[in-house]
């Protein structure tokens, strides 16, 4: 999620209850019940923000290697 409010400061804000649902059609047995409240109407209802699908680049990480910690004999010297 990018923040593009360009807002600053802290805020302390209280939502109503959110269910939120996956994108896309995932049958009959995914789709809400008229008093779930969608994060995707709820912002703009409560707070009047909105959420926005864009495409932009990401920051992304990559783990070449991990191993398991070892114990270091020399810090457990008295």
């Amino acid at each position: 999620m990018v923040d593009r409010t360009w807002l600053t400061g802290n805020f302390d804000l209280e939502v109503d209850a959110v269910e939120v649902q996956p994108p896309g059609p995932l049958g009959p047995s995914a789709r809400p019940s008229d008093t779930t409240l969608s994060i995707f109407t709820t912002l703009p209802e409560q707070l009047g923000l909105t959420l926005e699908s864009t495409k932009g680049p990401v920051e992304i990480v990559v783990i070449d290697h991990a191993e398991k910690p070892t114990t270091d004999e020399r810090h457990n010297e008295p």
